[in-house]
C-alpha cells in the first residue's frame, strides 16, 4: 500500500493485542491531537493476549486507518495452528500463546479473517522529502524480532532492501530509534501491553515535519489497564498477561536480547530526535 505524500503529523502505533480499552484510548488520543485516520498507521498484531479480539478488530476497521499485516493477522487469516510469533518452541511465551491464539481464533468472524488476509505487508509514504516503509517484523520476515540493541549492519541491509530513508517496524513490543548508515530504523512500540518497564502505559510515535527535517517523538498512552486485566479474568484467560497489564512487567523475557532484558522494570525515557 502506498499512501503517497503525507503533509501533516503521522501517528504510528502497534500491537493492540485484543486490548479494547487501550485501542479506544489510542483513537481518542488521535482525535485529541487532530490527526485524521488517513495519517494514523498501525504496525499490526491487532489480536493477541487480551480478552476482546472481535471488538478490537471492529474498532480498527470502523476507524478506517491503514494497517500492516502482522504475523497474528497472517496466521488467523490462514486458520494456522499457531500465532506464528517466532517464539522458541517450548518457551514460556510459546506455551502461553496457545491459549490466547485459540481463544481469538474461535471468536473472530470469517469476514474479519478475510479482511486480515487482504492487509498489506508493507505501507509506504513520503513525508517532508523522506520516504518511509512500515512493516511488521523485518523487511524480509514478518515475525523477526528486531530490537534497539540489534546489529546495525543487519538493520541497514533491511533498510536498503526496502529502498527507503526510514524503516518502521513493530512486533518486538518495545519503542526505539536506531540511526543507521543510510537512514533510520524506528519502532513505535505497542499499546496493548506495557513495555516491560514497570509502568502500565502503552506507547505510540509521532512523525512531525519541522523545517526540512522530521521530528520523531515517542509518547506514553495511559488507559484503564486494570479494567483490561479484569476483562481477561472474566474470560478465564491466563493471569500471566493480565498481571503484566497492571505490573508493567512481562511474564517472560525469553525473546529479549541481554541489553533489553537487563532493563526489565526500568522506566523508559525516549528522547525526541530530528532526522
Amino acid at each position: 500500500m502506498d499512501l503517497g505524500k503525507l503533509s501533516g503529523p503521522v501517528l504510528i502505533f502497534g500491537g493492540p493485542y485484543s486490548n479494547l480499552a487501550a485501542t479506544r484510548a489510542m483513537q481518542a488520543e488521535a482525535s485529541r491531537l487532530g490527526i485524521s485516520a488517513k495519517q494514523v498507521i498501525c504496525t499490526g498484531d491487532l489480536v493477541a493476549y487480551c480478552a476482546e479480539p472481535e471488538a478490537t478488530v471492529q474498532l480498527i476497521r470502523d476507524w478506517g486507518i491503514p494497517v500492516v499485516m502482522g504475523n497474528c493477522e497472517e496466521s488467523l487469516a490462514q486458520n494456522a495452528p499457531d500465532c506464528g510469533c517466532g517464539f522458541d518452541q517450548g518457551s514460556a511465551c510459546s506455551l502461553l500463546a496457545v491459549e490466547w491464539y485459540n481463544f481469538s481464533n474461535q471468536r473472530l468472524s470469517q469476514d474479519d479473517k478475510h479482511w486480515m488476509a487482504a492487509l498489506p505487508r508493507e505501507i509506504r509514504f513520503s513525508l517532508n522529502g523522506r520516504t518511509a516503509t512500515v512493516i511488521h517484523g523485518s523487511y524480509e520476515r514478518i515475525n523477526e524480532f528486531v530490537f534497539a540493541s540489534g546489529d546495525k549492519v543487519v538493520k541497514n541491509k533491511q533498510l536498503n532492501l526496502a529502498g527507503s530513508d526510514l524503516l518502521i517496524g513493530g512486533h518486538c513490543g518495545l519503542p526505539f530509534g536506531s540511526e543507521l548508515t543510510d537512514g533510520y530504523w524506528l519502532n513505535a512500540g505497542v499499546i496493548g501491553m506495557p513495555a516491560n518497564d514497570g509502568t502500565t502505559d502503552g506507547w505510540y510515535m509521532l512523525l512531525q515535519p519541522v523545517d526540512d527535517q522530521i521530528e520523531v517523538s515517542w509518547h506514553r498512552l495511559a488507559y484503564d489497564a486494570s479494567g483490561a486485566a479484569e476483562s481477561m479474568k472474566q474470560a478465564s484467560l491466563s493471569q500471566a498477561y493480565a498481571k503484566a497489564l497492571v505490573t508493567g512487567l512481562w511474564p517472560s523475557v525469553d525473546i529479549l536480547p541481554a541489553p533489553e532484558s537487563a532493563q526489565t522494570g526500568v522506566k523508559l525515557h525516549l528522547q525526541t530526535r530530528s532526522i
